[in-house]
């Protein structure tokens, strides 16, 4: 009899964090020495290392991953050969509104796609608490996505990703750590993971 049973898929941990946050740190550090055009050529070339990366030490590449190198690499080949940084810099923005629309979809249809999307499952957690974290992730990535626009027509270039490298990066962490009581209100064990951060590409 053949064995049909599907691998089980290595939680990503520590590394799963460095995959996401690993290539924007690069692409600053790359532009910082090199500039914007050289920076985003680095860029992508970290975010396709990425996904081989996860794929080797992980056994699979999650949606979210594949969506933001998807984008990396197409709006950062568009920054480089139309020689004009703002669409690496309006990329954030779509990844967002993409987001935002996937999850208040979700939502209109009684799905928690932040579940799926993320592909991060909480020991005990309801469907009530998987809805409830899938509407506030919603609202948050709508208004990181106005955030973005914001940013990238008030500030110049070196300001923009300044401030979308570690500011946004922070205000993610510490909105998703925010979820945790009333993910615990709602059956999460404090042996699961930490609620999830969107990648910052």
């Amino acid at each position: 009899m053949t064995d049909t049973t599907a691998p089980t898929k290595k939680k990503p941990g520590n590394l799963g964090l460095l995959l996401d946050f690993g290539p924007l740190l690069i692409f600053f550090l790359a532009y910082k020495f090199y500039g914007v055009f050289i920076g985003t050529g680095v860029f992508m070339v970290a975010i396709i290392a990425a996904v081989i990366i996860s794929r080797v030490k992980l056994g699979h590449v999650s949606p979210m991953l594949w969506l933001t190198a998807i984008l990396v690499v197409g709006f950062g080949g568009l920054t480089i050969y139309l020689h004009d940084p703002k669409f690496i810099q309006l990329k954030p923005t779509i990844i967002y509104l993409l987001l935002s629309g996937l999850l208040f979809g979700g939502l209109f249809a009684g799905k928690p796609m932040l579940k799926y999307v993320l592909e991060a499952a909480y020991d005990g957690l309801s469907d009530t608490g998987w809805l409830k974290l899938s509407r506030n992730w919603a609202w948050f990535f709508l208004a990181m996505a106005g955030a973005n626009e914001v940013l990238r027509w008030q500030f110049s270039f070196d300001q923009w990703l300044t401030i979308k490298t570690w500011g946004v990066t922070v205000v993610s962490i510490l909105f998703g750590i925010s979820q945790l009581p009333m993910l615990m209100k709602h059956g999460l064990t404090v042996e699961a993971e930490t609620p999830p951060v969107p990648p910052q590409g």
